[in-house]
């Protein structure tokens, strides 16, 4: 099956723009490194997330989809670590994925996030729209 990461006009400019101001102002030797690719077109992979989750995706299995709205980071319970895909498959709400180094990358509506490193702690959808 295929999950198809659709980002909106001008969304991948602001979703780098996102990552890039999600890693914090401490000095260059000690900022956390976002480990990944924010993924355009289709991403291959043998489950589907359905709406309106965010879903953990490893060697083709949901390892953990989350759907609510907070203000706070909701802790995922296995830390999953790389490689690993997650998709965020809500219309209007962007999702941020956070790794146990600190470092965090935001994802936009209907996008997706290939994770190439680390391991992850935590997840936290917002109401905005954009990054």
């Amino acid at each position: 099956m295929k999950v198809r990461a659709h980002l909106k006009a001008g969304a991948v400019a602001i979703a780098a723009a996102g990552i890039a101001a999600a890693v914090s102002a401490a000095p260059a030797s000690a900022q956390p490194q976002v480990q990944g690719t924010l993924l355009r077109g289709e991403v291959t992979a043998a489950a589907t997330c359905p709406y309106p989750y965010v879903c953990f995706i490893k060697n083709g299995s949901i390892i953990g989809r989350f759907k609510d709205v907070t203000s706070t980071w909701q802790p995922l319970p296995s830390k999953p670590s790389a490689p690993l895909t997650v998709v965020n498959t809500r219309h209007d709400d962007v999702a941020y994925i956070r790794w146990v180094n600190g470092a965090t990358a935001c994802l936009p509506p209907e996008s997706a996030f290939d994770v190439t490193g680390g391991q992850l702690n935590a997840v936290r959808i917002s109401s905005s729209s954009t990054c």
